[in-house]
């Protein structure tokens, strides 16, 4: 495994641990202030509960957009890996199966890496500002 792909391999386990952590004390905190603030929610209960649904919004979006780039990026690394196959003899460099596999299982691990970082980013930010604040 290459030091890049082990890198990408850390950094998404340390991701989605980050983000088992947090998201359950996000929605924890949520539902609390859901079910303190009753059918006369205050306008700070209305401020977070509509930032609760446009965070999830961007979160995605930005998940999808970084996910996308990557994907982008592994395209173009094939391609250039293609042309230079293709104008290599295959006496001089044969094909190893081996080696694309595994750079195929770095690309799928970066492409999660970059999805889940913006969800990770937004799900420790509110859990950090939840347990800052009292909830009345």
């Amino acid at each position: 495994m290459s030091r890049q792909s082990s890198r990408s391999s850390r950094s998404l386990a340390r991701h989605s641990l980050d983000l088992s952590i947090a998201a359950p004390q996000v929605i924890a905190h949520r539902f609390a202030r859901m079910a303190q603030a009753g059918a006369t929610p205050t306008a700070r209960d209305l401020a977070e509960f509509q930032r609760m649904g446009a965070e999830k919004v961007t979160a995605f979006g930005a998940a999808w957009q970084a996910m996308g780039l990557a994907a982008v990026r592994a395209q173009q690394s094939y391609l250039r890996a293609l042309t230079r196959s293709l104008l290599t003899p295959w006496w001089i460099a044969p094909p190893d199966v081996g080696t694309l596999a595994r750079r195929a299982n770095a690309v799928a691990v970066d492409v999660l890496a970059a999805g889940i970082a913006p969800i990770r980013h937004k799900a420790v930010g509110n859990a950090r500002r939840l347990a800052r604040r009292p909830r009345r």
